[in-house]
């Protein structure tokens, strides 16, 4: 029985954490810049799960506090040229939590598109544990 409460602890502590989807413009639907579907873990370079190796913007977003300010919305976490809030749709930075942002997202703030195109950038698409990401 102890196993089992263990792996559920575990299974529990490497997923996204949705609550912090919540905490960021139109971190539901943030599209995958490998292509299809949404990155649901967004400061992460896993598409899907909490894993030790944040992106630019999970590290950027850590530092703010994991809240989303001026500051945080007009950096340009992954390199790209666009601010994390244009990508996130907030441009003009004045979304608060729980409200409706101004437009829909367009980019991911954490991996620039296309993937590996930003200067100092080795992420790679399907690349998605500790041992083959460099931010």
């Amino acid at each position: 029985m102890f196993g089992f409460v263990l792996a559920l602890v575990i299974i529990g502590t490497i997923r996204a954490f949705p609550t912090y989807q919540d905490f960021i413009p139109n971190g539901h639907n943030v599209p995958n810049p490998c292509g299809g579907g949404i990155w649901l873990a967004v400061g992460h370079y896993n598409p899907t799960q909490h894993t030790i190796d944040k992106n630019p913007f999970g590290l950027d977003f850590r530092a703010a506090g994991h809240t989303w300010t001026v500051a945080l919305c007009n950096k340009d976490s992954d390199g790209d040229g666009k601010t994390n809030g244009e990508e996130l749709g907030d441009p003009k930075c004045v979304w608060t939590k729980g409200a409706t942002p101004a437009g829909s997202a367009t980019g991911h703030p954490g991996i620039c598109n296309p993937v590996g195109s930003c200067s100092g950038q080795q992420f790679r698409c399907g690349c998605v544990d500790h041992d083959c990401v460099i931010g």
